[in-house]
């Protein structure tokens, strides 16, 4: 049961280590990008390349979706970002319950996006658990864990793409060792959330120090990316660097425009360099290529 890229890796692990897959369960299909064309999400175009059954229920708290569910009568769920809670009855239906692939080192970050608030919240380290579901929020008993440290420019995207990596060889392990593995209850009392990312989290509060903001860049990627206005136009970030800066200059003001330098004041002693930017209804582009168009200029007033 999964949806996404970071989901897909833990399929085809499972195929390659020759797990018989009873049955697929991903997202149902929606419209993306420009042209709102349906696309398939990572896992079921796997299973389809691969002569999976895939299935894609709009309801699984139904009684017709529960003895769906059975009817497959596996050893185990394995569920990965599959992006819908499920009840009990699909966690207690096969002998080994359901085993989930969570991106954080539990207790820390349950909830939705472990990956983004780890780098947002300044965290040096990030891994993986393999848990036995409960009826909670990422409140099961831990079978393995493994950590890895976070790059000091790394960005959720790059961050979740190892992290699939690491999540698929635990799976495989958790999987070999399950008769033998000894559940570990949770520490709640070390708990922290990661609550569903929200467009409104990306806006920039130019009072905030600069490191800060530079790790929202890094992890609100790819949504709801970070972003601020010019003349009441979006300005996204793509990359950028803190800086010390003891001016008094008012926070969102345009310190440096020219050449590389594209400097803003931040909360405190400090600015942001930007590397990277995108105004609205442009491409991606270095600083450099912004400034050249003349669109920025010391003393431009972002936010």
């Amino acid at each position: 049961m999964g949806t996404p890229q970071a989901a897909a890796v833990s399929l085809e692990r499972l195929l390659s280590d020759r797990h018989e897959i009873a049955a697929v369960y991903t997202q149902p299909d929606r419209p993306s990008g420009r042209g709102n064309k349906i696309t398939f999400s990572p896992v079921k175009q796997i299973a389809i390349d691969r002569g999976l059954a895939v299935l894609q229920p709009m309801k699984i708290r139904t009684d017709e979706a529960i003895e769906e569910f059975r009817s497959f009568k596996a050893d185990v769920a394995i569920v990965v970002a599959y992006g819908r809670i499920l009840p009990e009855s699909f966690l207690t239906a096969f002998p080994n319950g359901a085993i989930n692939v969570h991106f954080s080192l539990l207790p820390k970050y349950r909830g939705a996006a472990p990956v983004n608030w780890a780098i947002v919240n300044g965290e040096g380290v990030s891994g993986v658990t393999t848990m036995k579901m409960d009826a909670g929020l990422d409140t099961g008993d831990i079978l393995l864990q493994r950590e890895t440290s976070i790059g000091s420019d790394e960005t959720s995207v790059e961050l979740m793409e190892r992290l699939s990596g690491i999540g698929a060889d635990l799976l495989s392990e958790t999987l070999a060792d399950l008769p033998s593995l000894q559940p570990v209850k949770q520490d709640d009392s070390l708990a922290t959330l990661a609550p569903i990312i929200t467009k409104e989290d990306g806006r920039i509060d130019w009072s905030l120090p600069a490191d800060k903001i530079a790790r929202m860049v890094r992890g609100f990627q790819p949504f709801p990316t970070t972003y601020t206005s010019l003349d009441d136009k979006k300005l996204t970030i793509w990359s950028a660097v803190p800086q010390t800066d003891e001016s008094d200059a008012n926070p969102g003001l345009v310190l440096a425009a020219k050449a590389d330098d594209l400097v803003i004041k931040c909360g405190g002693d400090s600015a942001l360099e930007v590397i990277e930017l995108q105004l609205e209804g442009k491409r991606r582009l270095p600083a450099r290529d912004v400034l050249n168009g003349g669109s920025i200029t010391v003393g431009s007033e972002l936010g």
